[in-house]
């Protein structure tokens, strides 16, 4: 029996955690899970470090569990014989905006939750949902410390003519520029590189978090340079459900020629779009790549030139490249999308590897190449763990 850190990702329809527990000076891995579609037929499942499942639930269909339910058969079973947890000592949150106020972990009470609540239209997607379990646990739980970690903290070194929109500075002033995301994830890559490849560490490498979410970070000395999602999460690369960039000029062409409401463009933009909306299958790369359909390849393609684009960009941001990173479910797993946008970068001196490629790496460049092509598996709930942990010193 241990004391653990719990380590929460919520979602719309799911809540992911892992139960990190001390081994030594390191953080190990005592069981994970997720319970998932919360308001259809809600499942919890866990596994323990070495992937045995060791809890199983299901709720009968139709039942509108939500995230305060899933809070609930997450720490019922934390409590229970199945987990070899003895206390949940702290529990460690990913939240996906902090604004210009919030760059660093923090331990949250009941005025700084008010507080990041003002966030929640720059992220509708995942904001509501993150704060909603943290105030459940607050009120459930109010002796367990909770850390938030912020997606948008990785990038507060970006140069701020990166961060400008040209429009007027009282815009500016209101804090409408660019944020960037993803961060927990860059942040985690930015860890591990230098033991990677130290050249790179040193040097001009941008970073390819390629999932259901997706964007590209450019890192100079494992510094945030600049960052293709801004302002919202919903700016730069194509995504599962989301368009990236559009010009601005098409939202008001909507709302005047077909009716459409702030509200409709929302859904339009963040739900509708990306890989599902361009092929009108899934929004799931695996399916996209097994479909024989021209729509679903139509996407694929759209997604690795959207990528090979803003590689460009980034390079000429950073004056050169010395590495490529993929990471992420697309970007760990989808071989033939590596493979795309390598073989459209061999202009930057990317040359590809494509035995290693289709073995998964981790290096993905020939020997030749003067671009070096990694593939890095990320690890945001460890981050999110070893802040909590720094930060239970401060609280007792």
């Amino acid at each position: 029996m241990s004391d653990v850190i719990v380590v929460l990702n919520a979602g719309s329809s799911s809540l992911k955690f892992t139960l990190y527990e001390e081994r030594g000076e390191k953080l190990g891995v005592l069981a994970d899970g997720q319970v998932e579609g919360l308001f259809t037929e809600p499942r919890f499942k866990a596994k323990d470090g070495e992937g045995r499942v060791v809890g199983e639930r299901t709720w009968p269909a139709g039942t509108q569990l939500g995230q305060q339910g899933a809070v609930e058969a997450v720490f019922s079973w934390c409590g229970s014989e199945a987990c070899s947890a003895d206390r949940v000592r702290a529990v460690g949150h990913r939240v996906v905006h902090g604004g210009l106020e919030y760059t660093q972990p923090i331990v949250v009470n009941g005025e700084i939750l008010d507080d990041l609540e003002k966030f929640v239209p720059l992220a509708p997607l995942h904001q509501p949902h993150n704060l909603a379990v943290i105030r459940n646990i607050m009120h459930r739980f109010p002796d367990i410390p909770q850390v938030a970690c912020f997606d948008t903290s990785f990038h507060t070194t970006i140069p701020s003519i990166a961060q400008a929109f040209a429009l007027p500075r009282r815009f500016t002033e209101r804090g409408i520029r660019r944020y960037g995301f993803h961060g927990l994830s860059y942040e985690y890559i930015a860890s591990v590189l230098p033991g990677i490849d130290p050249e790179a560490a040193k040097g001009r490498t941008v970073v390819a978090h390629l999932g259901n979410g997706a964007s590209l970070c450019a890192m100079q000395n494992l510094k945030s340079r600049a960052c293709t999602l801004g302002f919202t999460a919903v700016e730069g690369l194509m995504m599962g459900t989301r368009c990236g960039s559009l010009d601005p000029g098409v939202m008001l062409y909507l709302m005047d020629e077909c009716g459409m409401s702030a509200r409709d463009l929302e859904t339009l933009i963040y739900k509708e779009s990306g890989l599902l909306g361009v092929s009108g299958i899934s929004s799931d790369m695996r399916t996209l790549l097994a479909s024989d359909d021209p729509r679903a390849a139509e996407a694929v393609e759209l997604f690795a030139y959207r990528i090979v684009r803003e590689l460009g960009s980034l390079a000429a941001a950073l004056g050169g490249l010395d590495a490529l990173v993929f990471t992420a479910g697309i970007g760990e797993n989808a071989a033939p999308v590596r493979k795309r946008v390598c073989r459209a970068s061999g202009w930057l001196g990317l040359q590809l590897d494509e035995g290693a490629n289709a073995a998964g790496g981790p290096r993905i460049s020939g020997d030749g190449s003067r671009v070096r092509a990694w593939v890095i598996p990320t690890d945001e709930e460890l981050m999110i763990a070893r802040h909590t942990l720094r930060l239970l010193s401060g609280v007792g």
